[in-house]
């Protein structure tokens, strides 16, 4: 039988303090997502082993809280519809991602609250790059490839788009519903380089180009 461990000591340093919505005070963590808490905490190099442990405890129970409401809120509870922007039917991972977006603000809260409390900015920043795999770097050197003029302003603002995208995808259960959150913000992004004179569709256009003529060239 795989061992669970035991909530107790996990919600001991979290719920202590923060007021987290009713069913977290169930959570249940499975070996392996105690693992991959630990896994995302050792990029810290922490040597405080109250706030190691502190934080791994922080990411086990949300890990395990956004994994048992997805696995309670499968795509068929959203009736069918359509997306109300493209006028589009709601495809299932549509649905899923309305399904886990009702789940609790607070469960969200408790996870960064319980980060900041013990972790750098630097460091939190980190964790959700854990989460998310690292999409924002490696969704900012595309716009920088794409768009080699980028201006400083326009820098700032993808990124501020890109890193909201990153604390909200971290909600979600899988990597397909992550990349639809972060394709959210980069539609803000392409919009606000339209509104700024460029044309993202002329921009992508040329990039594409030079790629293939760099790989014909190379052949």
């Amino acid at each position: 039988m795989r061992k669970i461990l035991k909530p107790l000591m996990l919600l001991t340093l979290l719920l202590t303090t923060v007021n987290v919505f009713s069913q977290i005070k169930d959570v249940v963590v499975p070996e392996e997502v105690l693992s991959k808490a630990k896994e995302y905490v050792s990029a810290l190099n922490l040597t405080d082993d109250t706030r190691k442990t502190a934080v791994e405890n922080t990411i086990a129970i949300h890990l395990t809280t956004i994994r048992d409401w997805h696995n309670e809120h499968p795509s068929s509870t959203v009736p069918d519809g359509i997306n109300p922007v493209t006028g589009n039917k709601l495809s299932d991972l549509d649905k899923q991602i309305i399904a886990d977006s009702a789940m609790p603000s607070a469960v969200h809260q408790a996870l960064m609250d319980g980060l900041k409390k013990n972790l750098t900015p630097e460091q939190v920043e980190t964790i959700l790059d854990k989460y998310t795999i690292g999409k924002v770097d490696f969704t900012m050197k595309g716009y920088k490839a794409i768009v080699p003029d980028l201006t400083a302003d326009e820098e700032a603002k993808i990124l501020a788009f890109l890193k909201q995208a990153r604390e909200q995808a971290v909600d979600y259960k899988n990597m397909k519903q992550i990349s639809a959150i972060f394709e959210i913000y980069k539609t803000k992004s392409e919009q606000m380089l339209n509104n700024n004179g460029r044309s993202w569709r002329a921009l992508y256009s040329a990039y594409t180009k030079r790629i293939k003529e760099e790989k014909a060239a190379k052949q």
